[in-house]
């Protein structure tokens, strides 16, 4: 990838940090001393939880979801909900999702940083996602994203490749 951030990640970056200050809870004790980037975001597992309790509202799941390689059909799936629901979160408007629904978009995200530092291109990721792994069992590494475990062994495979053991 480029040196340079898209807009895209421009937003994302301005969006977290804003975010971030507003979901401030007596729980978690933190303070945002600079802004935080989405890179820093999801290296930062206290933030992560900071943001599961809180719920991602959606207007930083539709940035997310932008970034990602995944359609709004592979989002309702990933999410367990139907399209006609992730609809009507986004007509209203400053709706959170449940914190289930918030570490699954995370996760995604997580899948999505990992394979881009990896393949450097969103189109190879998206082929990659899509097609059939040996290592996998054969199965479209896509197919494994709709539970924990299952992403858990798709980021081990990327981890793999990225350090050359190939199966």
């Amino acid at each position: 990838m480029t040196a340079t951030k898209s807009t895209l990640e421009i937003k994302l970056d301005k969006k977290i940090t804003s975010f971030l200050k507003q979901s401030r809870t007596k729980k978690f004790r933190f303070e945002l001393k600079r802004d935080i980037t989405y890179a820093d975001f999801l290296s930062n597992k206290m933030l992560i939880i900071v943001a599961i309790r809180t719920g991602i509202p959606y207007s930083l799941f539709e940035l997310i979801r932008h970034h990602t390689p995944f359609t709004e059909n592979d989002w309702a799936v990933f999410l367990g909900i139907s399209t006609k629901s992730l609809h009507r979160y986004k007509a209203s408007s400053e709706h959170y999702f449940k914190p289930i629904h918030s570490e699954k978009i995370i996760e995604m995200a997580e899948v999505t940083k990992v394979g881009l530092d990896i393949f450097g291109d969103m189109n190879k990721l998206k082929l990659w996602l899509h097609t059939p792994n040996y290592a996998l069992g054969d199965l479209k590494p896509i197919e494994l994203l709709k539970d924990s475990y299952g992403k858990e062994l798709v980021i081990g495979e990327l981890v793999r490749i990225n350090h050359g053991i190939l199966v």
